[in-house]
């Protein structure tokens, strides 16, 4: 039987999909249903007036959103925050600044493990060939 912790509220339960327990798992389906309620009613909403409204973290309703259980579509001034520096983006995981900056810098290291990197027997001539076998 597969057990484990609740990691929201730390009882132990048995594993399922969504890897918390039940009374978790009711009081997430709550705060869905509260969210969901005020944008129905409050359409021009953004994400920092939504929950001072519902009292529901920031957190949680990004995960909503990310989900796909919340649609932002038709919620003009719904935006998350950058997963690295929190500017406010309609999709994705980061801003643009921040994706160029990550290209930038894996661009950077690629070439650097490049120019270290040494070709295979070069400069080794120590080195033991099958064709050394026969020479003698």
């Amino acid at each position: 039987m597969n057990v484990d912790n609740c990691p929201r509220c730390g009882r132990l339960y048995v594993k399922n999909i969504m890897d918390l327990c039940q009374p978790c798992i009711k009081e997430l389906e709550h705060q869905y249903e509260i969210c969901v309620e005020y944008l129905r009613k409050n359409r021009g909403t953004n994400i920092q007036e939504l929950s001072d409204a519902t009292e529901i973290s920031i957190k949680e309703i990004t995960r909503f959103i990310r989900e796909g259980r919340i649609s932002i579509a038709n919620a003009p001034n719904m935006m998350l925050p950058c997963e690295v520096c929190g500017t406010l983006i309609r999709d994705g995981h980061m801003c643009d600044s921040c994706r160029a900056r990550l290209s930038k810098d894996l661009t950077r290291a690629v070439e650097e493990s490049a120019a270290t990197k040494t070709p295979p027997n070069s400069g080794n001539k120590s080195a033991y060939r099958a064709v050394d076998k026969f020479r003698d």
